[in-house]
């Protein structure tokens, strides 16, 4: 196992993931940053050199087939029986690696839609989500564009705010986010991570003072572990599972952050990768609402490689600029929202 285990801790999807098919009607969210899912041509545009036939990483069209082909692997398997209703993504080059990710892959027959804009991040990668419309509708979506006042020069990823209706006719709102990195040092990059978190807060506070039962799904790479400043105090969320009102937001890694990871650096595991929800999913008298209380990371073991030491970690696709043809340096997350008629 990739983990150690503290107590009983259903999260892994390695110790309780069930791929029968469902008895009660549930719809599957995931969130999965791909590592550099970069298409093999040049955009004049973007900075993205690196990933050509002829750049550095020798990104040819055999690679990025290959690439494709194992994340569609990885997407039908978190859903067992069912692909995922729902997938939010990271770290994607523009539509074109959505569309063949969707449409020339073993994905083609589920029928997944696309919700993507391109940002103005300088090395053109973005935020997206995948959903499948034989299961939900769409009602609307928006990038929001991150302008900080203290670096007016910065320019990053957007936040999705895709608004959807599941199959028992209940709204969900679904954001996708993938927060500044700590690249050129932690404390120096924090103000932009802080002021993420508390604009992501206002948007779900403005959700919850038109509706106090507002259902709330906020996901991402935050570049932050869950018990740090930016989620806690900058999304502000309440810990304390048995204590929520229905307006709060509550963090389903929170408990999982000495104990599991979704992300590997320096033979250290974190949890980047989260889902942050409002209360009243966590409510059993609500008619949406989140199966068992928790959330999962899709640990299995063809996603995560041995090193020489004996280390494990995600299974990724270069180690440096070493190719070593696996998945992503992240593993994906997964939750599952029960629906009431």
């Amino acid at each position: 196992m990739p983990f150690a285990t503290l107590g009983q801790k259903p999260y892994l999807a390695s110790e309780s993931f069930d791929p029968s098919p469902r008895n009660e009607e549930r719809v599957r969210l995931a969130f999965y940053n791909v590592e550099n899912l970069f298409d093999y041509f040049d955009d004049s545009l973007t900075i993205d050199e690196q990933f050509l036939p002829r750049g550095d990483h020798y990104w040819t069209k055999a690679r990025y087939t290959e690439k494709q082909n194992k994340l569609a692997k990885t997407i039908l398997a978190m859903g067992g029986w069912d692909a995922p209703e729902l997938i939010g993504f990271c770290e994607i080059e523009n539509r074109y690696v959505l569309e063949s990710l969707t449409q020339f892959t073993q994905l083609k027959s589920i029928g997944y839609e696309i919700i993507h804009k391109d940002s103005r991040d300088a090395r053109g990668i973005d935020v997206a989500a995948i959903y499948r419309p034989d299961r939900l509708k769409l009602l609307n979506y928006e990038f929001y564009e991150l302008n900080f006042p203290f670096d007016t020069t910065s320019r990053t990823r957007d936040i999705l705010h895709a608004v959807m209706e599941l199959p028992n006719q209940d709204t969900l709102h679904f954001f996708v986010n993938h927060w500044p990195s700590k690249f050129g040092g932690e404390f120096e990059t924090q103000p932009k991570r802080m002021f993420t978190a508390q604009f992501i807060r206002l948007k779900a506070d403005s959700l919850l003072v038109l509706n106090p039962n507002a259902h709330i799904v906020i996901t991402g790479d935050f570049n932050d572990e869950p018990e740090e400043e930016s989620m806690l105090n900058g999304l502000a969320v309440n810990t304390d599972i048995n204590m929520l009102k229905p307006s709060d937001l509550y963090n389903l890694m929170f408990d999982l952050r000495y104990v599991a990871g979704t992300h590997s650096f320096e033979n250290k595991w974190g949890i980047l990768d989260q889902f942050v929800v409002s209360g009243n999913l966590l409510l059993k008298q609500s008619k949406t609402r989140v199966s068992n209380r928790t959330a999962q990371i899709f640990d299995m073991d063809f996603l995560i490689m041995e090193g020489a030491t004996g280390a494990r970690r995600p299974f990724r696709t270069y180690q440096g600029p070493k190719y070593i043809g696996g998945y992503s340096d992240h593993l994906p997350i997964i939750m599952d929202l029960i629906l009431d008629r």
